[in-house]
This record gives structure tokens, sequence and C-alpha cells, in this order.
């Protein structure tokens, strides 16, 4: 009984607790702060009044626009009335009479005056500028003048060509830097007649511009500017000469002339090729003529039951006794590689191009030592294939007889070709490798007919 009342007695408790008490409590809702409001004064009298309508009419009739209006002021309210010529002039009145302290608001009664004697005075105001126009024509005039004669005196210090010749290593970069000077003096005539005549604002908007305009030039003429600067590397770096043999990547041929823009070569069939100076900057190079002496190889097989060392220095024997080769570096020869049927022996010897044609000597010396090498026994394999027949298959003979392999018996047969007789040819012991001059005397009488200040090889710097 008394767990009963017990019971009852914890429910009641539980039923007059609040809720609130057992629920978590919400968020409060932010607390708008109380914007502070304009509180108008209830003291209010005649006094104040005709104090706040003197102090507007006062700078009113200073203001000769407004000197025509007509304030009233009753209980703080200002009522404006009269007329103006334009509205820019209406609603600036309104706007001062507000800022006054006491007024409560303002009224504006003021209507536009439309007629035509009130509006003539935009043609006295222009009137007046361009009075003020003339008078500055003679300050205008004078910055103009100073402009013309800093830039007149930049044009004629940039055209001292062979001061700049002298002080700089190439034509192109004494033209680059005359430029420079141009246009120094220029932008500074330029800065010192716009501060004269009070327009420095214009001038930062103006170079502002010019910049946002040269970066946007920048990235469109991207690659020509990058010619141009590989232009003048070219000129500074002088990669090569006028008539140099040279592989520019790919291309060959001889050089006719570097311009500001291109390189300009012959090839070797004789005709012109202009290569960009951006690619040429970033090609591989290779000059045949900067050194005179230059390797060539070739290779040759032999028997492979022959001996290696033997052909190897008969080659080498060979070679020196070639008039158009090198005793130094010595002609060598190595064994390359060894194949199924034929050993193959790689020759290398050395001309001075100037004396021989590299691929003329090539081909006497490729001629001399394989005559040599037949000559002495050694022979120069053919390829060979062997084959295999199926002992079991009929071969049929002539004559519709066949007959059949069996297995443990070999068919000897006599039927070997005849040895093939080798026609030995002879290199001729004169034969002529000097170099061929064709286009190089084309090169020279094309420098010759077109010379141009363009041209910026110079003999006279180191070359890279």
């Amino acid at each position: 009984m008394r767990a009963i009342w017990m019971s009852v007695i914890g429910c009641f408790l539980a039923l007059s607790v609040p809720v609130h008490a057992i629920l978590p409590e919400a968020p409060a809702a932010p607390v708008e702060e109380a914007v502070p409001e304009q509180r108008i004064d209830p003291q209010v009298d005649a006094a104040s009044d005709t104090r706040i309508g003197e102090r507007i009419r006062g700078f009113y009739g200073v203001i000769d626009a407004f000197s025509s209006i007509e304030v009233e002021v009753e209980q703080g309210v200002v009522t404006l009335s009269g007329s103006l010529a334009s509205q820019a002039d209406i609603d600036e009145a309104e706007q001062l009479a507000a800022q006054v302290d006491g007024v409560v608001t303002v009224q504006n009664q003021i209507e536009r005056d439309v007629s035509l004697g009130e509006n003539l005075g935009a043609l006295e105001s222009i009137s007046d500028k361009a009075a003020d126009f003339v008078k500055f024509l003679p300050l205008l005039g004078t910055a103009i003048l100073v402009a013309l004669i800093v830039g007149l005196i930049g044009y004629g210090i940039a055209g001292l060509k062979g001061l700049w010749r002298k002080l700089m290593p190439n034509a192109f970069l004494a033209e680059l830097v005359a430029s420079a000077i141009r246009f120094v003096f220029v932008v500074g005539g330029i800065v010192i007649a716009l501060d004269m005549i009070g327009a420095g604002a214009l001038l930062g908007a103006v170079l502002g511009g010019a910049g946002v305009i040269g970066i946007a030039l920048g990235f469109a003429m991207r690659d020509t500017i990058e010619n141009y600067v590989a232009s003048l590397m070219l000129s500074l770096r002088q990669p090569f000469r006028a008539n140099d043999h040279v592989l520019i990547d790919d291309l060959e041929g001889r050089i006719i002339r570097l311009t500001s823009r291109a390189t300009v070569m012959m090839t070797l069939e004789g005709n012109h090729l202009r290569i960009p100076n951006s690619s040429v900057f970033k090609a591989v190079i290779t000059n045949f003529t900067r050194n005179p002496q230059r390797r060539f190889q070739f290779e040759l097989g032999i028997d492979a039951e022959d001996d290696p060392t033997a052909a190897r220095r008969l080659g080498v024997s060979v070679l020196k006794d070639l008039d158009f080769v090198l005793d130094e570096p010595a002609p060598t020869a190595r064994v390359e590689q060894v194949g199924d049927s034929n050993i193959v022996i790689r020759y290398l010897a050395w001309i001075d191009q100037r004396e021989a044609d590299w691929h003329k000597a090539r081909s006497r010396a490729i001629h001399a030592v394989k005559d040599a090498l037949e000559n002495n026994g050694f022979a120069l394999p053919e390829p060979i294939y062997r084959l295999r027949f199926d002992s079991s298959a009929p071969l049929p003979l002539q004559g519709g007889a066949s007959i059949t392999a069996s297995s443990g018996e070999a068919a000897q047969q006599d039927t070997a070709p005849p040895a093939k007789t080798r026609k030995k040819s002879v290199a001729t012991p004169h034969e002529d490798v000097k170099p061929d001059t064709e286009i190089a005397e084309m090169v020279d009488a094309e420098r010759a007919a077109t010379a141009s200040d363009d041209d910026l090889l110079d003999d006279g710097r180191p070359t890279e």
C-alpha cells in the first residue's frame, strides 16, 4: 500500500514540473540594435522659425542662381517656391535647405523656368569656355613646342649611327639602342607638356591604358617578339659566318645572311631557304666549316672464316696510301659485329675538307678498300639461305620420273653450279676528290650583289 502511494506522489510531482525545465532551451533570437530615430524638438517657437528662414535666405542670397527663391518656415517645415533654370539647381537648393539645423522637412515647390531668356545662360557659359580656351592657347602652344624640342633632341642623339655602332657590338643592337633613345625622349617630352598644362591625371590614365594595351599586344604578338629577341641573341652570339656549311636540325646548306627576321640559306641543291630566327636559336646547329678536319666511316663484311685482323690491317694500309687521307689522326678499323655468315668491319679515316670533298673521299675509299680485300682473297659474302626438304616427299625429276629419299640415305648429286668469275674493279688512283665550289661561289655572288645593312653577320666578332 505504501508503494502505491509513493507511485502516485511521484506522478504528481512529475506533472507539476514545468515543461521548459525539462526540454532544452531554444537559442535566443538575436536582438536587433535600435536605430536612433531623428527626434523633433517639441519646443518650437517663432524665433526658431525666423532663425532658420534667415539662415537659408542668407546663403541663398550669396548664390546668384538661388537669389530669387522665396523661403517660408513654419514649425520647422521649410517651403521653397520660385523658379530656377535647371532641375539640378532645384535639387541643390533643396539639399542645402535640408542641411540647416532645426529643419524638420523641406517642401520643394520650386518650378523649372523654361523661358528662352533664362536658358540662354548655357550659351553664355559656352562663350566663357571659348574665351578661356583662347586664353589657354599660348600655354598649350608652348607645351607642344617644348614636347617637339625634346623629341627632336632625342631623334638627333639617336641619329648618331656612327657613334652607336662603335659603342655597340653590331648594327642591330645599335639600332635597338637608337630606337630606345627616341622612345624615351618622345615620352619625356609628352610628360613635360602635360605637366605644363596641368593634365597630370590624364597622363596617368594614358600610361595605365598603354600598359594594359602593351600586355594584350605582348600576348597577341608573342611569336613576333620571340623572333625579335632571338634575332638579337643570334646577332650577339654569332653562331656561324657567311658561307659556312651548316646543318640546322635537318636543314643543310650554306649561310647567305642573318637578318633581323630570318636566317637565309642556300641548300646544296641551289635553293633559297629562309628559317625564322626563333627556330634557329632553339635548333641544334652543326657547323661543318668551323673545323676543317672531318672523319668519314663505312662498313664492309668479310666471310666468317676469314681473318678479321688481317682484313683490318689491309684496309688501314689502303686508306693510308690514299693521298687525301690525313696521317694525323691516323685511319683505323674495328670489328663492328659478327653475323651468321659474315664479319662486319668498320673503317674510319680523316680528311681536310679544304682539300677534299667528304662525299667524294668516302666513295673513293670504299671502292679502294673493297677492291683490296677481294684481290687478297677475302670474300665479301652475299646473303645465304639454307633450305630443308621433307625426306618423305618425292623429288620430281626431268621426264616425269620421281625418286623418294629413304631415311638414312643421303642423295648425292653432282649438280653444283660452276664457280662464278668475279670481275675485278680497279679504283682510279688519281680520281678527283676536290671539294665542289659551285654553291659557295653562288653565295659569294649573291652577297656581293645584294649587300645590305640588314645583314647581322659580323666577321670582326668572335663566333660562339
